[in-house]
């Protein structure tokens, strides 16, 4: 499929056509870092019998485990931000794709909780980093008129990491005998549960090397005439000479980009464009996704599941996810972004109070707790037709503002702080829910997310606006 130059105007001259074998090659590496982004959040799902079990771990020593990721992802997003102004988009996934390498490595390797959760925390700088960085590498080498499609498949091979991470976790422990049970060279099916996580990075790792370097950073940086080669090859030369002049004009010239540029020099305070970045990225932690992913298991087996039952219904909940991505991919150049956020924010806040009251049902049996009835399978499709709203709004969504919605001079900036606030507010409704799951119950914790996805709905409304078709050039704030 060709399309015309630039974005979605008529050709020019009649000469110049975008070069989508080219484009579609870069955002499948470029993507790669979701994939990654996805597996290394989603291992962790399935591992934390074995962690308990091998570092004696208490309910709270639990949360901090597997929340030492998202501590990680918060400096890595911050400072992935602004190294991407520094030393170039490419040049940082890089770095990310060696720190996959090395935590998955030291994770699965861990003799006590404080080794585990520094290699943890090493992942996360590299999740951090490929979280804000393949979104805005990928905003920046597709075309206006396609861009929210190409951008959206970022969230696809997140969950598709998550899926991954979920089947080689099921299989392992199926071969295994459990997570627990010793598999190859002596070692138990948890270490790896990690281990195998080598594998996807090396690729990533290699795969980065045959992309080029975003042209806008390269304009930035002063280097014309090679943002200008890439571009050429991205939509043709006559393009990519305006292209490069459109950049340079949208920059401000007296000084690099920096954190104060996100200040609003005229009525002082932060920018409104950078308030809106905030919103989306904190509310869409606040609305507990990430419980489903990573205490899927423990939560169904907490309310009479199996393991292995567990197991399987975080793998449905994961070709859910999918399904609704390709629904939202389908749509979103359509009719846009802010109708999709309003919709999953009205379905996120039905399916959360279902969950939540189906979880008020529950009674104990022989000191277990199991849902009565039909509660069960209502709390099962309820969680699902969250899982897809989720995908089809929030999930590809946010990451899709957040590349291209702030002007080309606070990008790198503004990615900073709202990819820092996101993993910040990930750490914490993710290490905070296993003590609110057993002080204030599950009804109450799913209750606190139903209201939080209802406030989203009137927060979207007042502070987002529509971003689809602009070119990024032309993105004000």
């Amino acid at each position: 499929m060709a399309g015309p130059t630039g974005a979605s105007g008529p050709d020019i001259a009649g000469a110049d056509r975008v070069n989508m074998g080219f484009i579609a090659a870069i955002v499948a590496v470029a993507t790669i870092g979701g994939f990654m982004f996805g597996y290394d959040s989603g291992v962790i799902n399935g591992t934390q019998d074995g962690l308990e079990s091998a570092f004696n771990l208490s309910a709270l020593g639990t949360g901090f485990n597997v929340g030492a990721i998202l501590l990680g992802c918060a400096f890595g997003a911050f400072a992935a931000g602004r190294l991407a102004d520094l030393i170039g988009r490419r040049t940082v996934m890089l770095i990310s794709a060696v720190l996959f390498i090395i935590s998955a490595i030291w994770a699965g390797a861990a003799d006590s909780s404080f080794h585990f959760i520094i290699a943890r925390f090493i992942g996360g700088l590299g999740v951090g980093a490929a979280s804000v960085l393949s979104p805005v590498y990928i905003s920046e080498v597709t075309p206006a008129s396609m861009r929210g499609r190409l951008s959206s498949i970022q969230q696809i091979m997140i969950i598709t990491g998550l899926t991954g991470a979920f089947l080689a976790n099921y299989f392992l422990a199926q071969w295994a005998g459990g997570s627990t049970a010793e598999l190859w060279g002596g070692f138990p099916a948890w270490r790896w549960m990690f281990w195998l996580q080598v594998i996807p990075a090396g690729i990533f790792l290699l795969a980065l090397l045959t992309i080029p370097e975003s042209p806008r950073y390269l304009v930035v940086k002063g280097k014309d005439a090679q943002a200008e080669a890439v571009l050429s090859r991205l939509f043709g030369p006559f393009a990519a000479r305006r292209k490069v002049e459109e950049i340079r004009a949208s920059l401000n010239t007296e000084h690099k980009p920096r954190l104060s540029d996100l200040l609003d020099k005229t009525r002082g305070g932060v920018r409104p464009i950078v308030w809106a970045g905030l919103i989306l990225a904190v509310f869409q932690q606040l609305v507990g996704i990430n419980i489903v992913f990573y205490y899927g298991a423990v939560l169904w087996q907490s309310v009479g599941f199996s393991e292995n039952d567990a197991l399987q219904i975080n793998i449905l909940s994961g070709v859910l996810s999918i399904a609704a991505c390709l629904a939202a991919i389908s749509v979103i150049d359509k009719i846009g972004r802010k109708p999709l956020l309003l919709i999953g924010s009205a379905g996120m806040a039905v399916t959360l109070g279902t969950m939540a009251w189906c979880f008020s049902q529950s009674t104990l049996i022989d000191g277990a707790p199991h849902l009565p009835g039909n509660v069960g399978l209502i709390a099962l499709v309820a969680a699902n037709l969250y899982v897809i709203f989720f995908n089809f709004s929030w999930g590809p969504v946010m990451w899709v503002m957040l590349g291209e919605m702030f002007p080309n001079q606070i990008r790198g900036s503004a990615l900073a702080v709202a990819g820092f606030a996101q993993w910040i507010a990930n750490f914490g409704i993710s290490v905070s829910f296993p003590s609110m799951a057993v002080g204030l119950g599950l009804p109450v914790t799913y209750g606190f997310y139903a209201a939080s996805a209802l406030i989203s709905f009137f927060l979207v409304q007042a502070w987002v606006k529509e971003t689809r078709g602009r070119e990024l050039e032309d993105m004000q704030g």
